[in-house]
């Protein structure tokens, strides 16, 4: 009976034995695995899967991720294709190359420009109320909206007797249209405030949803052709010009190629037209009864 106890102390001594040797086998091996961790030697990067052009929409299939070498991945590469989903090309980026900040980077500020093929530069300058609150942008889209003022469409009478003209006055001839459609922003610049728009108060800070009404401009380079250029040129110097946004999906089909939207149809204004197709409604005249004067004696 004895013999049989001491047999059951040795066979469970054996087994904590082998458990404390098992143990202190894992607990070496873990402090090796984790002194010979080091930094990475390769990362997840994004690449463009196909060429990308100016103002482009980013999409997923515009896009591949491959594992890639520190010592040949910029720092401000992209590691998930999730971070550049939706951004918009702020430049042309051909197929393959690792995409950046700088690839969509669309702050204003010019420190290349590039025109494309048989199109021409052209500068706009605008305010905060004519360029969608100086908020436009490289690789945007907009339109050119011109109105002229009244007095250059002066109307005027004959006189039979000597042909002389007359101005008639109380008319209103001021007329507005869409001119331009479709036009790509190459690239923008904000000039200095000057010393009014500083005195107006400074700029909200980073993601401030407000903003300081303090007349703003803005220096919006256009690529058009050369007939759109004589049209622009007129209307800065005998109009009022406003750029309009377009939304960049207008311009891309489901594949992301880049396409030329139908224009729209617009029919100019005056104030016929507001009245005729906007029922504006025209003042009715207000007859005054004018007291009677005493005849003097």
């Amino acid at each position: 009976m004895k013999a049989r106890s001491n047999r059951l102390i040795l066979l469970v001594g054996v087994f904590f034995a082998i458990l404390a040797f098992v143990g202190i086998v894992f607990l070496v091996q873990g402090n090796k695995g984790g002194g010979s961790s080091g930094p990475a030697t390769e990362l997840p990067t994004v690449f463009a899967a196909r060429p990308i052009t100016l103002g482009t929409e980013i999409t997923t299939d515009m896009l591949t991720v491959t594992t890639t070498k520190v010592t040949e991945r910029a720092t401000d590469a992209y590691s998930s294709a999730s971070l550049v989903l939706g951004k918009i090309a702020a430049k042309d980026i051909p197929q393959g190359k690792q995409l950046t900040g700088d690839d969509f980077n669309r702050g204003a500020g010019i420190t290349q420009l590039s025109v494309p093929p048989g199109m021409i530069g052209i500068a706009v300058t605008v305010d905060q109320g004519s360029g969608v609150g100086t908020v436009i942008r490289t690789g945007d889209y907009v339109d050119l909206l011109v109105a002229i003022s009244g007095d250059k469409f002066p109307v005027i009478t004959l006189n039979p007797v000597d042909n002389s003209f007359t101005v008639v006055s109380g008319i209103n001839a001021t007329s507005s249209k869409l001119l331009l459609q479709g036009m790509q922003v190459i690239g923008t610049l904000l000039p200095p405030p000057t010393t009014a728009q500083q005195q107006g108060g400074a700029a909200p800070a980073a993601g401030d949803p407000s903003t300081n009404l303090n007349g703003q401009s803005e220096i919006v380079i256009l690529a058009v052709e050369a007939q759109q250029a004589e049209v622009i040129k007129f209307a800065q110097i005998d109009g009022s010009i406003s750029l309009v946004l377009r939304s960049p999906k207008d311009f891309r089909d489901a594949q992301g190629n880049a396409i030329v939207p139908p224009p729209h149809a617009t029919t100019g204004i005056t104030l016929r037209v507001l009245v005729d197709t906007y029922r504006v409604l025209i003042p009715q005249l207000v007859e005054t009864a004018v007291p009677s004067q005493a005849k003097p004696r």
